[in-house]
């Protein structure tokens, strides 16, 4: 067996909530499958402590140039796939885990020219594939009330009108092409921020990268998949970053476990099928004070753990776990 790379705690991307997620998994072992490559920081973990293989799969072709640096120290015990986490059960089976970092890393934050920065003037481009439809396709071709949509629905943002409103203005004007543009336009639409507050433009980013990437869509479908490719005992463990995606996890978990009732009381009983997973815990895991204090990305960070059962895999309705809906084509 190659000898492993000590994991380099300088490295750009600090994995949220790593040191809880080995704990909740105890004792690691036979194959993993990362599902969020990004740098590296969940399977070199997984690896070290004590994972037979783990399958790394990423969407975005520059997690893998990023560790060409390291993964041949790992030999075959790291397999590397691009693609998607919602077909892992097609690069998988019978796993004895699956981890998830709905996060974005900072090697995408950091590069001006991925245009997912609202700190940084780059193209307004936020493809983590680095294909399809961009975010500037979006805000140049859809109409207002489809970008208010995206940005309440994905987004949470409660002036999504106002600021929809605003950037059909401005393109009439000239195409909304950089990350600057679009930042400034939002911040027209908003009240300054107070010291300590998000920049006003953190919220409508977010959607446009979650509508660019279908990041709703790519989770409700990898949770099914997950629970295809796990085997009896294999744990799932998915890291959140905000309200809605958490929501999505803990509902699918919740009814998955049969632990979700009727939602009217008076309503005749429902058949449930047998649990696919037993809960970890009900309640999701935070970052400890001294975690948000070396890495402050920790501080939204919640994660939540599941055991797979030997019941059979099954489906789910994307409105039972709350999965938000906008116009098809979007």
């Amino acid at each position: 067996m190659a000898a492993a790379a000590p994991i380099d705690d300088t490295a750009p991307h600090i994995p949220v909530l790593l040191s809880a997620i080995l704990r909740e998994v105890a004792p690691v072992a036979g194959v993993w499958l990362d599902g969020t490559f990004g740098a590296g920081g969940y399977t070199r973990g997984l690896l070290e402590a004590g994972a037979e293989k783990v399958i790394a799969v990423d969407r975005d072709p520059l997690a893998f140039e990023l560790a060409a640096g390291w993964a041949d120290d790992y030999g075959p015990r790291l397999e590397q796939r691009a693609g998607v986490f919602s077909r892992m059960d097609e690069y998988g089976s019978d796993l004895d885990g699956v981890v998830l970092d709905l996060g974005v890393s900072s090697m995408q934050l950091d590069r001006a020219e991925r245009g997912f920065s609202f700190m940084k003037d780059g193209p307004l481009d936020m493809r983590m594939s680095q294909d399809g439809q961009s975010a500037a396709d979006i805000v140049n071709g859809a109409t207002a009330e489809d970008i208010a949509d995206i940005l309440f629905h994905y987004g949470e943002e409660r002036a999504s009108r106002r600021i929809a409103r605003a950037i059909v203005a401005a393109r009439n004007d000239a195409p909304i092409v950089s990350t600057l543009r679009l930042a400034e336009i939002i911040e027209g639409c908003l009240p300054r921020a107070e010291p300590g507050q998000s920049h006003p433009a953190t919220r409508s980013f977010q959607a446009l990268r979650i509508a660019v990437n279908e990041e709703y869509k790519e989770l409700y479908q990898g949770l099914m998949a997950a629970e295809r490719a796990l085997k009896p005992g294999g744990k799932l463990a998915v890291v959140t970053f905000h309200s809605v995606e958490d929501r999505m996890v803990k509902r699918f978990l919740t009814a998955r476990a049969g632990a979700g009732g009727n939602a009217n009381r008076y309503a005749p009983e429902r058949q449930q099928a047998a649990p696919a997973f037993k809960l970890k815990s009900r309640k999701a895991i935070a970052a400890d004070a001294a975690e948000i204090a070396q890495n402050p990305r920790a501080r939204s960070a919640k994660l939540r753990v599941a055991e797979r059962t030997a019941a059979p895999a099954g489906d789910i309705e994307a409105k039972t776990i709350g999965m938000p809906m906008v116009k098809a084509g979007i």
